[in-house]
């Protein structure tokens, strides 16, 4: 049997995040700088549902990698509004960068919340010269829930239709790979889920994904759940036939560890960055 009350703390990462608010209002605050200083951002939209939109901001020079972003919050909170914080980074080392919107629960279901992941991925890829990048040049990242819905967005990429490239690259942040222990928390409050749709939504049951490379994240500071969940997920990648860099960045949580996306003094950032393509000249 599950012990729900213990999942409800394995789930809630801001118990081991003192100051966690701040980190979300910072995500917000650089989100607003990269929009006010970037001239050629716009807002796209990327399927027929208001809420599948993305915010995109691209590279001087066409060609260039195009990172994408997934936000995390449960499914059920925050928006492309707080998920643009990595964007000048990116743009500073000659990248482009998007960030995904999709409809939160539970006024929509997590089926269709992954299938505005795999849709906004296939449209970007369609449109990589529009876009100032390349088909083959799409590399994303995801936090938390957004690392699930990136990783079963890849391992439902080979379903699509026509002949898209795989994902250049793929980095999954503290994210929850298998539901079934997740349905029997707080989170499931939103999600509904049953045992069926718990194991058809879970990327550890799909694998493997199509993604050239394979970065899968944490902070150091997580709960015991994440940190299972991070480390059952690699193994079963691994024997899935992917070449994971598997990352734990020291001093971090379940939180900030993202702002090391585009760092590369850091491991995360390393690991991101590593033969994507443009540096800064000098």
């Amino acid at each position: 049997m599950w012990d729900s009350a213990a999942l409800d703390r394995e789930f809630s990462p801001s118990l081991l995040a003192p100051g966690f608010e701040d980190v979300l209002r910072t995500y917000a605050e650089r989100s607003a700088e990269a929009r006010s200083a970037c001239p050629g951002f716009r807002t796209l939209s990327y399927g027929e549902h208001p809420d599948e939109v993305l915010d995109h901001f691209p590279a001087r020079e066409p060609g260039s990698p195009l990172h994408v972003f997934i936000h995390g919050g449960h499914w059920q909170e925050l928006s492309k509004d707080e998920s643009s914080f990595a964007a000048l980074d990116f743009l500073a080392r000659g990248h482009g960068f998007a960030a995904l919107n999709y409809g939160l629960a539970p006024r929509r279901s997590l089926e269709e919340i992954v299938g505005s992941a795999h849709r906004a991925l296939c449209w970007i890829r369609d449109n990589a010269a529009a876009l100032g990048t390349r088909p083959d040049a799409v590399h994303a990242s995801g936090s938390s829930a957004g690392a699930h819905l990136l990783a079963m967005a890849c391992c439902l990429d080979d379903r699509a239709p026509g002949n898209r490239p795989p994902l250049a690259s793929a980095c999954l942040i503290s994210g929850t790979y298998d539901l079934e222990p997740l349905r029997h928390s707080y989170v499931n409050d939103a999600l509904g889920l049953d045992e069926q749709r718990a194991r058809a939504l879970s990327p550890l049951h799909e694998l493997p994904c199509r993604v050239r490379r394979l970065v899968l994240a944490r902070g150091e500071r997580e709960t015991g759940e994440y940190i299972r969940q991070h480390q059952l997920f690699s193994a079963a990648a691994r024997r899935a036939g992917h070449q994971v860099t598997d990352v734990v960045v020291a001093g971090t949580n379940h939180f900030d560890v993202v702002f090391g996306l585009a760092d590369p003094a850091g491991p995360l950032g390393a690991a991101v960055l590593a033969d994507a393509g443009p540096r800064p000249a000098g």
